[in-house]
């Protein structure tokens, strides 16, 4: 057994406020999050600072927090703009940031010098000396790169004294801990900068240079090959050997996904860790219906990535770049009026009459049938039309707030 003798941290992302909340009250214990500059998600739908502070607060009142991503590779240009940047993080209490890019590490080492720092994936920590380094220099933690087996992590976790975080679940990038150069090359948009447009994603074909126009499959797939498009990381059934490798944060990825992906992968992880703390054999008796649960929000088949040794070609999904849909979201209950009716901004198309499902954070689900439906204005409806209209619903049950209402595809 390693180090790590207490529970783990669950950290969360958080694509915007809602998505937030939703990850904090579905069971991650901190979230991160990108404000509108130096992250790198460029295209998810970012925090203000004004939002920040917001969210925050909310995650303070829970006892849970925030970390910032701020680690973009920065060019001259974005070392000016950075100290106000940081400065305004740091009024707006959040409670660490996650940074990979060493002048930005000085800058904010300078300017906002009792700041947590942690050091992001994308830095690209693949040792223990590395790890001794970025403590030496004041790191809290240090996010591992994904390339780590956990027998590498466990050496490290032996051999340092700073906390450990990594990604266990979700989408794997095919570059090197996620630093692409295909994004900008095809598309002028700098990956690095939080611009990727997912090139690792499209298909693909090989043409040898003296036979132009004759494309030659990469499989024996006349419809070529998706050879870039890993599969979805997902170390639920392995949570066990990520406590003993001394692993302090569980990570999930996922700041451009739905609210349903994000509530539903916290929920699951939250249960499967709370159960292996709670009894080793609840865990192991529960793991079906873990990987059962978290196959209900949108995925692109699993993979333990590089936890037990190099991923091989079936680490890869060749005929396609779509994912596995087993449930839409509907919307997150924002009121109950007072004669019963659940308020919600929906998400996708629903009639009255069909039956749905309310998700809990407690890790109930409960079948309900839609009884009626009308606008914000009271007219009564048979459906939903316009996407993202503010609807009022009676279900045979009425929910609670902030929960959300999902319906399966099967």
């Amino acid at each position: 057994m390693s180090r790590n003798l207490v529970k783990p941290e669950l950290l969360a992302p958080a694509g915007n406020m809602e998505k937030g909340k939703m990850a904090l009250l579905y069971g991650a214990d901190a979230i991160y999050l990108g404000g509108k500059l130096f992250g790198l998600r460029a295209f998810a739908n970012n925090f203000s600072l004004e939002e920040i502070a917001e969210m925050a607060e909310y995650a303070h009142s829970l006892g849970k927090k925030v970390y910032v991503t701020v680690n973009i590779f920065a060019h001259n240009e974005d070392i000016d703009r950075l100290p106000d940047y940081l400065r305004g993080l740091q009024q707006a209490k959040v409670d660490a940031l996650l940074i990979s890019d060493f002048g930005v590490w000085s800058t904010a080492r300078q300017v906002v010098p009792d700041m947590p720092l942690h050091v992001s994936t994308q830095a690209n920590t693949t040792n223990y000396a590395t790890v001794q380094a970025w403590e030496q220099l004041g790191a809290e933690r240090v996010v591992l790169a994904r390339e780590l087996s956990l027998a590498e992590i466990s050496e490290i976790s032996e051999k340092t004294s700073v906390e450990l975080e990594t990604f266990v679940h979700g989408a794997m990038c095919i570059s090197y801990s996620g630093r692409c150069l295909l994004s900008n090359y095809f598309t002028g948009r700098d990956a690095n900068l939080g611009a990727c447009t997912h090139p690792c994603r499209w298909k693909y074909y090989i043409m040898e240079e003296n036979r132009p126009g004759e494309y030659l499959p990469v499989e024996e797939n006349e419809r070529g090959t998706y050879i870039f498009n890993s599969k979805d990381l997902c170390m639920i059934e392995h949570i066990p050997d990520l406590v003993d490798a001394g692993i302090d944060s569980f990570k999930i990825e996922g700041r451009m996904k739905t609210a349903l992906y994000v509530a539903d992968v916290a929920r699951t992880y939250r249960q499967a860790i709370d159960d292996y703390f709670t009894s080793p054999e609840l865990y192991e008796s529960r793991k079906d219906y873990y990987m059962d649960e978290i196959s209900k929000c949108t995925y692109r088949q699993y993979t333990t990535g590089f936890f037990y040794g190099k991923p091989t070609h079936e680490g890869q999904i060749y005929d396609n770049n779509t994912y596995v849909r087993k449930y839409t979201y509907l919307g997150i209950v924002g009121g109950i009026t007072e004669d019963g009716y659940a308020v919600l901004e929906q998400r996708n198309k629903f009639c009255v009459g069909d039956e749905v499902e309310i998700m809990k954070p407690d890790g109930s689900d409960c079948h309900v049938k839609v009884l009626a439906m009308r606008d914000d204005k009271g007219e009564a409806m048979e459906s939903c039309p316009h996407p993202q209209q503010m609807i009022q619903v009676r279900f045979s049950e009425t929910p609670d707030l902030m929960n959300l209402i999902r319906v399966s595809c099967e």
